[in-house]
């Protein structure tokens, strides 16, 4: 969005700022995003890797790497804290939390694979420190309320990942990503209450509190299933209207 237009608008709105993972997250659910939270702005940022793997990034410093995000867009729009509404951060669990007979050793495998109940991979050891890693982030995360200071902040996963809650497939190629994501925005943009049922009370949406939700993904093979908690942020925003 142009800057004088951007600075305009938060005279009568607030920016709701999404952090996802790629640019195929973003084309399925930035336009639908867009008007849920319709009486703000919406804001989609893609960060092209997952951060709670990234190198240097731990349990120590990733909230304060988040903030660095949202500090970076708000620096480069010449904006303040007080112009955030929240900051929603869209996660992959892949599988970070299963136990470690799960992950299963596969030469074959030119990529990990994911199923409902094991990943293969060629790199057994390389992904058992990974799953440690990233369900150290995420455990972080998933109990902060606040980023950059007091800016709202609260973390949702997809389980295994995006495309897996979305479109009930695994293991999709980047072109594969692309088509589906762009179909899934197709299908929803001029029915957003739809879209928000399908997130929100469908057999892989999770029901509960926030925190009952990420006590539930963090147990079993559940982080490999097909599971979100993106619901308890649409349903939210709308009751909020």
């Amino acid at each position: 969005m142009h800057l004088e237009r951007l600075v305009n608008s938060l005279a009568r709105k607030k920016i709701v700022f999404v952090i996802v993972e790629g640019p195929s997250d973003e084309d399925a659910l930035g336009v639908l995003l867009g008007k849920v939270f319709d009486k703000n702005l919406v804001y989609v940022h893609v960060t092209h890797c997952d951060v709670t793997t990234e190198w240097g990034v731990s349990s120590d410093n990733v909230l304060s790497k988040i903030g660095s995000i949202v500090k970076g867009y708000a620096d480069s729009t010449h904006l303040k804290k007080v112009h955030f509404q929240r900051v929603i951060h869209i996660l992959d669990t892949d599988g970070a939390y299963v136990p470690d007979k799960a992950v299963a050793e596969d030469g074959n495998a030119e990529k990990n694979i994911y199923s409902l109940t094991k990943i293969q991979t060629k790199n057994v050891n390389g992904i058992l420190e990974r799953n440690k890693r990233k369900s150290a982030c995420l455990d972080r995360l998933s109990i902060a309320n606040a980023v950059w200071g007091d800016v709202p902040y609260q973390a949702y996963y997809m389980s295994c990942n995006l495309d897996h809650v979305l479109y009930d497939k695994l293991n999709l190629s980047d072109e594969e990503k692309e088509k589906n994501s762009l179909a899934f925005a197709k299908r929803y943009r001029e029915n957003i209450d739809g879209f928000i049922r399908y997130i929100s009370d469908s057999s892989f949406s999770v029901p509960g509190e926030y925190r009952e939700t990420w006590n539930f993904i963090k147990q079993d093979l559940h982080s490999l299933e097909r599971h979100t908690n993106l619901g308890l942020s649409l349903v939210d925003a709308k009751e909020k209207e």
